[in-house]
């Protein structure tokens, strides 16, 4: 009899103390997203990642440029880009595209090379508070925390965050460094070719130059300038 009691009273106090794990959990996550959508987001855990494979890598140098900016400063140009190249249901779903993901479901049960199907959102939501990974832990988190931001961020503000975060090259952080780095100006300047240019590299922004585009990348770019146009951006 003790001992079922002992027990019973064990389970109890496990059960309490996973109860107040995901309560702070909860209250923390949530109260970090609203604080969020009122401060500048100037260090990310993806940043944190690359920056110690810079420290510990004998091949690379150290580098971090960003430079964090509103929205007003940010060309028209390379957001209707971004989404045109990223996302173009951006504006009208709630974080997720399901038909996006029906298609990559399809296209990956046919094709050894994996497609994704990430919104800005999920991107956002990913780089802001989460690591690369592709196990159902990470992606159940990205999926709660798409939610929180859909929820308490605006739209603009989303777009905001990820053109502010996003990689556009080793070591280079946020749409401002990117426009100055490959194009001598600020992002607020930037004209529809170098925008649809910029957006051709997000899918591996490390991967490509911009000083030296290649065939791909110039043709990505013509294919962006294209859904720009369709879409009356």
């Amino acid at each position: 009899m003790e001992e079922k009691t002992s027990s019973f009273f064990s389970f109890k106090n496990i059960f309490k103390k996973i109860a107040k794990f995901f309560f702070y959990f909860f209250v923390i996550s949530i109260a970090s997203t609203i604080l969020l959508r009122f401060v500048p987001i100037f260090f990310t855990p993806l940043m944190a990642i690359r920056f110690f494979e810079q420290v510990f890598s004998s091949e690379k140098n150290l580098k971090f440029e960003k430079e964090w900016i509103s929205s007003k400063s940010i060309s028209p140009h390379i957001k209707n880009a971004v989404i045109c190249s990223e996302d173009q249901n951006f504006k009208t779903h709630f974080g997720f595209d399901f038909e996006a993901i029906e298609k990559a479901i399809k296209y990956n049960s046919k094709h050894q090379k994996i497609r994704g199907a990430s919104t800005i959102s999920q991107q956002t939501a990913k780089n802001v508070f989460l690591w690369n990974g592709r196990n159902w832990i990470r992606k159940s988190l990205e999926t709660y925390f798409t939610i929180l931001i859909e929820i308490f961020w605006t739209k603009e503000k989303i777009l905001e965050v990820y053109l502010n975060i996003i990689e556009f090259g080793d070591g280079i952080y946020g749409i401002e460094k990117a426009s100055q780095i490959y194009f001598k100006k600020s992002a607020n300047k930037l004209s529809k070719n170098e925008s649809a240019l910029l957006a051709a590299i997000l899918p591996n922004p490390r991967r490509w130059n911009l000083h030296h585009p290649t065939k791909y990348i110039l043709k990505r770019k013509n294919h962006i300038l294209q859904q720009m146009a369709y879409n009356n951006f």
